[in-house]
């Protein structure tokens, strides 16, 4: 069966100031916003809508945890709306790029290695409606046979 590929995904947020969440995505996370509300850097697509009302407006509360995951890692301690991956060498960089901008950081960063040798790097920014975008990527640094040895 021929199945349709599909390219890629832009999620849509709905925001209580249309105006002040485009400057954000532009100004603090150098996104290109157009009229139409879309915020597009690289993998990071959204579409911004303004809310009918701000009750509309619903940030991800911290999901449940679970033990049937791959790894170690049991989910995310945090509520989270969007996970955009980064390099992991340049994640330094991303970060100050951030700071310099002046992103509410809301976490991080933070540093995790899981038992399989995984680095983690993660770091959660706030928007002005209270969605958190975690910008993360991940390396093997070390492997479990490595320490061993």
């Amino acid at each position: 069966m021929l199945r349709t590929t599909i390219h890629e995904a832009r999620q849509v947020r709905l925001v209580t100031n249309l105006e002040q969440s485009q400057a954000f995505y532009r100004d603090i996370l150098g996104c290109e916003v157009d009229g139409w509300g879309h915020a597009l850097r690289g993998g990071l697509q959204l579409i911004l809508q303004q809310a009918q009302d701000p009750s509309q407006v619903r940030p991800n509360p911290t999901a449940a945890k679970r033990d049937t995951y791959p790894t170690d890692w049991r989910g995310p301690d945090h509520g989270w709306d969007t996970f955009a991956l980064v390099n992991f060498e340049e994640f330094e960089t991303f970060v100050e790029e951030l700071h310099d901008h002046g992103a509410e950081i809301a976490l991080g960063p933070i540093e995790q290695t899981h038992s399989d040798g995984m680095t983690f790097k993660n770091v959660y920014v706030r928007d002005p409606d209270g969605y958190i975008i975690v910008f993360g990527c991940g390396a093997i640094i070390s492997s479990p046979e490595t320490e061993e040895a």
